[in-house]
């Protein structure tokens, strides 16, 4: 590995030593396209409406020519420097075909318990978490951007939403009292609200062995709001016997690894390990792992590690090969990275199109057979079509018939039967008792030969 690569993976381990700090992502900004109706901010010339009986706090960016504005009956708007609007009353521009006015979506539609609208910051590539994760644990650094509005609904769930710290409006918050104060502002109504409540923990995770996150109680709330745009169902999965590790909402497909850890344990020393011996190799391109620690109370003990291996296309069976190189590993090196021991539980094989997509040669051979198979029916069943319509006869013969010596005194005719027919001369008869054939003799055929006679 050259320098530079050296360098790369030497900053990759640094993010994986830090803590852990949980970004908000969504916005409600005035030039954000997915906050409006038609996924376009208002072209000029539109009427722009928000919704009448919705708080809202709206950052403006940037100068608007509109033609009315339906403000909410509570709420902000907050503009930049250079930014306002201005009344047109020439209508919407010709290219917009708006055909009515732009709504502002719904402001309270983000939840602080949908893992869509949170990203770990300075994740390492290859890593991911498992659904419950994905949401602020208790041990977590909670950061909303300083420089965009936001609005944020809280709960349900049957208790606080608990991090480490919280930082909006370019204030850091670690005290609860301090937190509580900004809710209870004007500032901090217009940006959180709901039936939850929000509070902080006092010290960080210290266990250099992991943490277990706090949202296992949340996690029915967690998974209503990560399926709820699916109709509340998970998608089916592409194996058979397919995984749900502890604190993911639907079923993957891969492989789990239990690791029984000792009091030697380091958790950032162990994804350091995977990222390093293991992710960086070209035939793990694609595979995501997870690393976390969860309570297993019926294993016999109060906290194991989890390695959940995930792969999109489980045919290519990867995932269970790295698995299997992790246990190996563990079993090998137990001792020095404080495993205890490790069980490995992969995901059945593929169903459905990612089995039939697998290319190889038995599926090539399959389907020139399945070709074959397909033109053979269609030639029999021609030639069935033809013989019973008539088209296509079959005579048999039952000896080889030698050539005239002479020229045939007559022609067959089976429209005369066996009375109107005479034998043939003895010259030309064929040999045999089953070559008995019957013959017309023309008369005006005959009565000529004789005259040339």
């Amino acid at each position: 590995m050259g320098a530079p690569g050296r360098l790369v993976l030497w900053l990759q381990l640094c993010a994986l030593t830090r803590a852990a700090y949980k970004v908000w992502v969504p916005n409600t900004d005035f030039e954000t396209a997915a906050n409006w109706s038609q996924n376009r901010t208002p072209c000029a010339g539109d009427a722009v409406q928000f919704p009448a009986g919705k708080v809202v706090t709206v950052l403006v960016r940037e100068s608007h020519a509109v033609s009315d504005v339906l403000l909410p009956l509570d709420g902000e708007l907050v503009l930049a420097s250079g930014a306002g609007f201005s009344a047109v009353v020439d209508g919407a521009h010709p290219e917009c075909n708006t055909g009515g006015p732009a709504l502002f979506r719904n402001p309270d539609r983000f939840s602080w318990l949908d893992p869509h609208l949170w990203r770990t910051r300075d994740q390492a590539p290859g890593f991911f978490s498992v659904d419950a994760e994905r949401v602020p644990c208790s041990d977590d650094d909670v950061l909303f951007p300083a420089n965009a509005s936001f609005r944020v609904a809280l709960g349900p769930g049957d208790g606080p939403a608990r991090v480490h710290s919280l930082s909006a409006l370019g204030q850091t918050f670690t005290r609860d009292t301090d937190l509580a104060d900004f809710l209870g502002s004007r500032e901090g109504r217009l940006r959180f609200h709901g039936p939850g409540t929000l509070s902080l923990g006092s010290e960080p995770c210290t266990d250099r062995s992991g943490c277990v996150c706090s949202n296992a109680e949340a996690l029915p709330w967690i998974c209503a709001a990560l399926l709820q745009p699916a109709g509340g169902r998970c998608p089916p999965a592409a194996c058979r016997s397919a995984l749900r590790p502890l604190g993911q909402c639907c079923d993957l497909c891969g492989a789990i690894v239990s690791l029984a850890h000792g009091p030697t344990f380091d958790l950032e020393r162990y994804r350091a390990r995977v990222l390093d011996l293991f992710l960086s190799l070209p035939q793990n391109r694609g595979l995501q792992v997870a690393v976390s620690k969860v309570r297993r109370p019926a294993a016999g003990a109060d906290t194991e590690i989890q390695v959940v291996v995930a792969e999109a296309r489980p045919a290519a069976g990867a995932a269970e090969r790295l698995a299997r190189a992790l246990v190996a590993d563990a079993e090998a090196h137990g001792e020095a990275l404080g495993v205890l021991s490790a069980a490995l539980r992969p995901s059945g094989e593929p169903v459905g199109g990612d089995a039939a997509g697998q290319e190889g040669p038995g599926s090539h051979a399959g389907l020139a057979g399945g070709v074959g198979a397909a033109v053979l029916l269609v030639l029999l069943g021609t030639l069935l079509l033809l013989c019973r319509s008539g088209r296509l006869r079959w005579t048999r013969r039952e000896g080889a018939e030698s050539p005239p010596t002479e020229v045939p005194l007559g022609f067959r005719n089976p429209m005369f039967g066996e009375a109107a027919s005479v034998e043939l001369p003895p010259g030309l008869a064929p040999e045999g008792d089953g070559a008995r054939r019957s013959y017309f003799v023309n008369p005006l055929f005959s009565a000529v030969a004789e005259a040339e006679a």
